[in-house]
């Protein structure tokens, strides 16, 4: 049996170092992109509902910020975290909170620009009638995020999806600790390096589905579809 049918058969019996190293990097990559939604959901609702000297400039750094490369976030946040940043007294360090305090700083301007986006398609007749009813800022900002309610989430989808795969900056911050902060992305890494190729490949065949499902999701949350277009 060749490496790949050794990949499926720890698959099929549901190895423990596969389903340990699965479980965590779901669970970080969910927590980093619902932080950092939670933090670009006010921002996106600001940029795109208020009216405000500098707005422009600071969509612009938004965007900006998109292109920022993963591994020198993940280097600011070594600096931050390790013994000698101002965060180092807190111990996160190789830690998976570090992972997930660095993977959403990653994921924050994406799903900013994509919430932004997404506001920019709600009926602005609807937010006008708000206004009109009486509705102030809490109520407007209400409707625009129902009316968005889909997009947002393939937006927050897309932001997982991002961080999920991201490999340098997750072992800098993380480690790589077998057991503690080895991720999917981390751990082909290092098993394939080491020549573990059918762990490896487990993972990867793995990470392939998640990425196929989450396409699927998206493609189901576009606007517009139909069943024939699906």
């Amino acid at each position: 049996m060749g490496p790949f049918g050794r990949a499926l058969e720890l698959i099929g019996t549901l190895d423990s170092r596969v389903l340990e190293v699965v479980g965590l990097s779901l669970a970080v990559s969910v927590a980093a992109a619902s932080l950092a939604a939670l933090f670009a959901l006010p921002t996106a609702l600001a940029l795109g509902l208020g009216r405000f000297p500098g707005r422009r400039a600071l969509r612009a750094v938004v965007r900006a910020l998109m292109m920022v490369p993963a591994v020198l976030i993940g280097l600011l946040a070594y600096l931050m975290l390790g013994r000698g940043g101002p965060l180092g007294a807190l111990g996160l360090l190789y830690t998976p909170t570090a992972i997930v305090l660095a993977q959403a700083v990653l994921a924050y301007p994406l799903e900013t620009a994509l919430f932004l986006a997404a506001f920019e398609q709600v009926d602005p007749l609807l937010l006008d009638a708000t206004r009109t009813t009486g509705g102030g800022r809490r109520w407007v900002a209400r409707a625009a995020v129902r009316q968005a309610a889909p997009a947002l989430f393939a937006a927050g989808l897309t932001g997982f999806a991002r961080v999920l795969g991201e490999t340098g900056m997750t072992m800098m911050v993380g480690g790589n600790i077998t057991g503690e902060t080895r991720t999917m992305t981390t751990a082909i890494a290092a098993e394939t390096m080491r020549g573990a190729f059918e762990l490896a490949l487990a993972l990867g065949i793995l990470l392939l589905l998640l990425s196929l499902a989450v396409n699927v999701a998206l493609l189901f949350l576009e606007p517009g579809n139909d069943a024939r277009a699906r």
